[in-house]
């Protein structure tokens, strides 16, 4: 089984495709995946069925200080990232205490780096809970996830850990009115004997639509890129990757393809 685990609270900086010199930050547990999805392509590795019992989480408070003291060492080397990134084991936003470390995050990169945007990487899953979606709202970059067009293939890729509506993470994600960017990984395979395929028209067609009424600011678009916790799986071409993008030009929402 494919796994990479980040061993640190902070980590980095690296050289992101995506966001440039990121400095990556893990709020969940340094030896295990803690998520609210099992993704059959997750780099982090399957989630465990007993999580909730097994998770250890960092407090709060030493979140905050190891990012205040990695903010320092950093400004003291003269090394300025781009981007704050929270990604890290899993789903950032199960931390109790995502609002505040949000809120600190703010605070300290406002002083110390204020060219860097922050952002969060998040399936999306838990934008009903207000502090949660409040803390959202607050940062540069909220790319959240979205897989699939239709519930099943939803279940099939994204393996939920409870039962969580397509129709519902779409309504929560059009309510944050356009300061969203939507990252979609498309793939194909046959995973434990079961046939799946987002990039048919049957989930092409609904992605669409759902994006039509989220209205993203962007929308990332891209394959498998590591090796994947489930076997079977293969990565889509770069060609067709960019055949699915270019649906969204009549609807005049940007996309990058990776």
């Amino acid at each position: 089984m494919a796994c990479f685990l980040f061993d640190d609270i902070v980590f980095g900086p690296v050289k992101s495709r995506r966001f440039g010199v990121s400095l990556g930050v893990n709020l969940l547990p340094l030896n295990m995946k803690f998520c609210t999805f099992n993704c059959v392509y997750c780099e982090c590795g399957l989630t465990h069925p007993a999580q909730d019992k097994k998770a250890k989480l960092n407090n709060t408070e030493s979140i905050i200080n190891s990012l205040e003291n990695r903010f320092r060492e950093l400004k003291n080397s003269g090394l300025m990232p781009d981007n704050i990134t929270f990604a890290g084991n899993g789903e950032p936003t199960l931390h109790p205490g995502f609002p505040t470390i949000i809120d600190n995050t703010i605070r300290l990169r406002d002083e110390i780096f204020p060219q860097a945007e922050i952002t969060v990487l998040s399936n999306a899953t838990r934008l009903h809970i207000p502090a949660v979606r409040e803390a959202l709202l607050r940062i540069d970059n909220n790319v959240l996830k979205l897989d699939a067009g239709t519930q099943e293939t939803f279940e099939l890729i994204n393996r939920p850990a409870s039962p969580v509506k397509l129709a519902d993470i779409v309504s929560q994600l059009a309510s944050f009115g356009g300061k969203v960017v939507i990252q979609t990984l498309f793939l194909r395979g046959v995973i434990n004997g079961v046939s799946i395929d987002n990039t048919i028209e049957s989930e092409i067609g609904p992605w669409l639509g759902y994006l039509e009424k989220i209205r993203p600011s962007l929308v990332m678009i891209y394959p498998i890129e590591r090796n994947t916790p489930e076997q079977g799986i293969e990565k889509i071409s770069q060609a067709e990757l960019l055949d699915i993008a270019r649906r969204l030009e009549p609807l005049s929402i940007p996309y990058e393809v990776f």
